[in-house]
């Protein structure tokens, strides 16, 4: 594994945090857990905010209202079929505008859910033309990030923070030494490998998750519409340290996103020697 290195990065935040001030109305998010939090974390792209409108506006309906329907059968069942009010048991055993309505009711509830469901699942496969590809590499257990070539051709790993390097403003558990940083606005697109086994990159915020499996190129992509610093974790079991490989990535304007690539070029490019945004993949067993 490459040396860890972090780099001055005071600038590029000084940056960002300018550019933030001077739009009120765009104020950074946070995209991480809260403590007593229900329900999703703030969207910041397209695909993440169709996920929560399919899951608020139809799937919780749909499960609410199925709930309570089979609910207020069973308990129909109970008060109005049992042995004390109905001691000699029906014989019916067939009841045809029943069993037409129970087939063809969530038939039609399966429809109403199908249609955006493919219409989202098109938007997360079709990728439009990227303004950038950053290739993701999962390892046991960090990430590596590796920037095209004309973006400076550089690679980096990103590990966990120990609890006793936290500083003010970093989370135990998610935040990292060294985060990715992504111009707002811009797509991107996330070329998704793994160097051992099978990992998951997954940022809620975004609306991306994806598997990364040893031996074989998997593709996702993010446009993010506001600045601020958004977190993920690898969401599958691993290994040991399955739950200690989390993602970060701050979205900053493209002012500040150039300022730190001027300083990333030179720091990361001169610590691994990298000349292209590209991590070798272990031998497919």
């Amino acid at each position: 594994m490459r040396e860890r290195v972090s780099i001055p990065l005071r600038t590029a935040v000084a940056v960002g945090l300018a550019a933030a001030a001077t739009q009120p109305s765009r104020a950074a998010l946070l995209g991480a857990p809260e403590s007593g939090q229900i329900g999703f974390l703030p969207a910041n792209t397209p695909i993440a905010g169709d996920i929560q409108w399919l899951h608020n506006a139809i799937l919780l309906p749909a499960t609410v209202g199925i709930s309570l329907l089979v609910l207020a059968l069973l308990a129909y069942v109970v008060f109005r079929f049992n042995d004390k009010a109905h001691p000699i048991p029906s014989r019916t055993t067939h009841n045809g505008p029943l069993e037409i309505a129970w087939t063809i009711l969530p038939a039609l509830v399966l429809v109403v859910i199908a249609v955006p469901s493919f219409r989202l699942l098109t938007q997360q496969l079709v990728i439009p033309e990227p303004d950038m590809t950053i290739k993701a590499t999962a390892s046991q257990w960090h990430w590596n990030y590796g920037y095209p070539k004309s973006d400076g051709g550089f690679s980096f790993d990103s590990l966990i923070k120990d609890d006793k390097d936290l500083k003010p403003g970093d989370i135990r558990l998610l935040s990292v030494d060294n985060a990715a940083y992504v111009p707002v606005g811009k797509v991107v697109e996330l070329d998704v490998v793994s160097q051992d086994v099978i990992h998951s990159f997954s940022i809620p915020s975004f609306g991306v998750k994806i598997d990364a499996v040893p031996g074989r190129l998997n593709k996702s992509w993010f446009k993010a519409e506001q600045e601020g610093v958004f977190y993920g974790q690898c969401s599958n079991i691993c290994g040991i340290d399955h739950a200690f490989m989390p993602i970060e990535f701050h979205v900053v304007s493209q002012k500040a996103y150039d300022a730190w690539l001027e300083q990333a070029k030179k720091t990361y490019a001169s610590a691994d020697g990298a000349t292209l945004a590209a991590t070798a993949l272990a031998p497919h067993p």
